[in-house]
């Protein structure tokens, strides 16, 4: 059964990808009362028995509805938080096995945004015909009650800053922009701040559940979507349904490692890249190999600290919206000759090519404003984890190691780890392992040169996982579904509608 291939799913830590926003996040409490069974966890109860009126969404096939959560699930008197939903029913043949929830990643990425812009047509006709699909953009993201920090200007501002700073005035400068961020954000959003945590979206997840009247959760995570997914299972195992984390991190890492090694992916694509890229004759970066074509990257970005170039538009291109982009076509290797011209034409003095892609990656508009991707991203990711880093002086003595990593990309990378360090809101996850003992068989998929969700964080899930399943995609990209192999996507079809996952460590190309 070929897939269509799915766009668009969101690193965990897009944020460090942008380098300027935060790493990756792991890590959660558990709430002080979990549900098994088909029952209302204790206080719950109205949550859990109101009802969806559900219209129409303006997009055709679509139904919309709004949710009502409470905002601290310590304390569900203190008020709620409403959630945007949407589905497309089943279309048939064949019965139908329940709602399959999707999620993209992120945090940050709108998971209905995702379905209806590219899941509810992008995935096989057999999967549509049996399963509701179904998107909740979870707490503090597009449509349900989003976090906002910077206006339009200020987030220009900030994604120009000096990300790789030289000298002592670079740090104050960079570390002023990351803390007039968090202000930002505690400014327009504080009353959210401290309830968008991926714990907090994995109780929306069960609430919804019983909302559609499903007993188990079925669900694509992509990205971040595979710890928010992981997540639900270890809170509420009895109700995990057939669950596909595609693209998986590993919760037991603090921030620091998994930004190094988020470090390590990045520096594992663009060794890809640029083995591909010297191959052909119109690389930028030479054509003779991989560490003459880093050198070239490398002194090109030298060159756009010392001077940035024009793009067409009133933002010229330095170092940082450059890195970003280079950073943006990293994820899929079918933007490698986009990529390729971009550095082409910056190397003629022309940076519009690399300030599009930087623009795509920062979902900003045509208009000059932003969606709320980034902002939310820190704010679930400095909430799930301590921050990497608590003073620059630590960044300073932790470039070295990251620069090991990715002698391109790993000073940009371990700065970018300072963001949480000033945020308003004190972080209430851990590193910790998640078991989710007593779940049905659960299927991890891991993209061997993954630039952003490593392999070996699926290899580590799908080991800490106890009814988990590894299925290994011998490729390049971000994730692995619906890019292009018929032997992952059969896999992963099989499961979702017969229920019976693939022998774990199962490998395709």
């Amino acid at each position: 059964m070929k897939t269509r291939r799915l766009l668009r799913t969101f690193a965990i830590g897009i944020g460090t990808a942008g380098l300027l926003i935060s790493g990756c996040s792991a890590g959660g409490s558990s709430p002080n009362a979990s549900a098994t069974g088909t029952a209302a966890p204790e206080g719950l109860s109205a949550y859990y028995a109101q009802k969806l009126s559900w219209r129409d969404c303006g997009v055709e096939g679509f139904e919309c509805t709004t949710m009502k959560a409470p905002r601290d699930y310590d304390k569900p008197d203190d008020g709620d938080i409403d959630l945007a939903v949407s589905r497309k029913k089943a279309t048939g043949p064949g019965q139908r096995i329940g709602s399959l929830l999707v999620n993209p990643g992120g945090p940050g990425g709108s998971a209905i945004g995702y379905l209806q812009g590219y899941a509810a047509l992008g995935y096989p006709a057999p999967v549509r015909a049996r399963y509701d699909m179904v998107a909740i953009d979870p707490r503090g993201v597009a449509r349900s009650e989003p976090v906002e920090c910077l206006t339009g200007k200020e987030m220009d501002a900030f994604t120009q800053v000096d990300q790789t700073p030289d000298d002592e005035a670079e740090v104050r400068k960079l570390s002023a922009a990351f803390e007039k961020f968090a202000q930002g954000c505690e400014k327009r959003s504080g009353e959210i701040l401290p309830y968008v945590s991926t714990v907090d979206t994995a109780r929306d997840m069960d609430v919804l559940r019983s909302l559609l009247g499903d007993e188990k959760l079925h669900y694509v995570g992509a990205s971040y979507g595979t710890f928010l997914g992981a997540t639900y299972a270890d809170l509420f195992p009895e109700r995990a349904g057939r669950l596909v984390l595609d693209g998986a991190m590993d919760p037991s890492l603090p921030a620091v490692d998994m930004n190094r090694d988020q470090t390590a992916g990045f520096e594992g694509a663009f060794q890809s890249f640029a083995a591909d890229c010297v191959k052909q004759p119109d690389c930028p970066l030479g054509t003779t190999s991989t560490a003459d074509a880093a050198t070239e990257l490398k002194q090109l970005f030298t060159d756009l600290d010392a001077k940035p170039i024009p793009t067409g538009d009133d933002r010229p291109l330095g170092e940082s919206l450059a890195i970003t982009g280079v950073i943006a076509a990293m994820y899929d290797e079918a933007a490698w000759p986009q990529l390729r011209e971009a550095l082409a034409g910056a190397q003629r003095s022309d940076g519009s090519g690399l300030l599009s892609l930087a623009d795509s990656y920062y979902e900003r508009q045509p208009d000059g404003t932003y969606e709320n991707l980034m902002f939310a991203n820190a704010a679930v990711n400095c909430l799930d984890l301590p921050p990497a880093f608590d003073s620059p002086d630590a960044v300073e003595k932790a470039v070295p190691d990251f620069e090991k990593a990715s002698p391109v990309f790993g000073r940009g990378f371990a700065w970018a780890s300072l963001n949480c360090a000033y945020w308003p809101t004190k972080a209430t996850g851990t590193p910790h392992r998640t078991e989710a003992k007593g779940a049905d068989p659960i299927l991890v998929v891991g993209t061997t040169r993954d630039p952003a969700t490593p392999y070996k964080w699926s290899e580590a899930l799908a080991g800490q996982l106890s009814s988990g399943t590894l299925l290994t995609y011998d490729g390049d990209g971000h994730t692995a579904y619906g890019r292009g192999s018929d032997c992952i996507d059969t896999a992963i079809n099989t499961y979702l509608l017969e229920g019976t996952p693939p022998t774990n460590g199962k490998k395709c190309r």
